[in-house]
């Protein structure tokens, strides 16, 4: 039987789980981590992954995590062993600014904020008729996670390995007052949560053939999803955005789809090398759920997930907002 010293049980290891649990543990709590899963064989470490908000609802509280989550990975971006780093390139669209299908006349308001300008022709690849030119902190999940491990461990975590069955049966095995849930679309069987859509994302990580900035073409209806993210030697080429498929199996003939695409905008790409096939599953919702279970005779249960494609995006500002819905219970 594991330990029951700890006052916040955290269930999942993605980015939400292990920032949330930071947040905790680093202002005094005794906080332990449970997940199926390892910080390195989450959907979080299939992640582009650069900061921007996608496949999540629009609202003011989703621009003030954002916000919040942005000025810490800019300050994140001068510790090497985060390994964030701010990055310019372009957001194209193939179709025409201010018709229909096409981009807008004006950058979207958080694109304004990083700086944002028009694309000139010359940035845009064949195919593309219109853009925006920015810069936005990029993050090389596998180190990152590793990074947010370390730190979680340093204040006085632990994580430890198993499944969870029941969030409060959970938290009582470990005589916690506060479970938080970060299980991101393990919530749709767990809780059981209907209103949670997996978005099935698929990558080819590859030698970096001499890349420096990054590339997102978004889909219309002839095209998907493609993009571009360099990260010292390699670079991760995606992608997809598929609603409702749950195989996390790579599918060989996406692989080919994916490195035929990127190979179209950047030539360098045509031959390069392939190291790995990775898949992920966004966990979308139509709000993000965060927000504290009303008290019972177990312990208080917070929950943080369904996030889509900005779980790296929302990161901070959510961890601090679920930390202090907990601390509001342990104090």
């Amino acid at each position: 039987m594991p330990n029951s010293d700890c006052d916040v049980l955290v269930v999942g290891a993605g980015v939400s789980g292990l920032t949330t649990a930071i947040c905790l543990a680093e202002a005094g709590g005794r906080v332990v981590i449970r997940a199926a899963t390892p910080p390195g064989q989450t959907t979080s470490s299939v992640a582009g992954a650069i900061w921007g908000p996608h496949l999540v609802e629009e609202s003011e509280r989703v621009d003030r995590w954002g916000r919040e989550t942005l000025a810490i990975l800019q300050e994140l971006a001068g510790d090497p062993a985060a390994a964030v780093r701010p990055l310019s390139g372009v957001q194209a669209i193939r179709g025409v600014p201010g018709q229909a299908g096409g981009a807008p006349a004006a950058p979207s308001h958080w694109m304004a904020g990083l700086g944002a300008s028009p694309c000139s022709a010359g940035d845009l690849p064949p195919g593309f008729a219109s853009g925006w030119r920015y810069s936005a902190p990029l993050v090389h999940m596998p180190t990152y996670l590793g990074y947010l491990l370390a730190r979680f461990e340093a204040a006085g975590g632990r994580l430890e390995a198993g499944t969870v069955g029941s969030l409060s049966a959970a938290g009582a095995e470990h005589g916690a007052r506060v479970v938080v849930n970060c299980t991101g679309t393990g919530a749709h069987g767990l809780l059981p949560d209907p209103a949670l859509k997996p978005f099935r994302g698929q990558v080819v990580i590859a030698e970096n053939p001499g890349l420096s900035e990054f590339f997102i073409g978004l889909p219309d209806g002839t095209m998907e999803l493609v993009y571009l993210f360099p990260h010292g030697d390699t670079v991760v080429l995606g992608g997809t955005e598929v609603g409702g498929d749950w195989n996390t199996e790579p599918v060989p003939a996406v692989a080919e789809r994916i490195l035929r695409d990127c190979a179209a905008i950047e030539p360098r790409v045509h031959g390069v090398r392939v190291l790995g096939h990775r898949v992920g599953l966004r966990p979308f919702r139509p709000q993000v759920r965060l927000e504290a279970e009303p008290p019972g005779p177990g312990p208080l249960v917070v929950h943080n997930y369904g996030h889509g494609g900005a779980g790296v995006t929302l990161s901070w500002g959510c961890a601090r907002e679920a930390a202090g819905l907990a601390a509001q219970a342990l104090s």
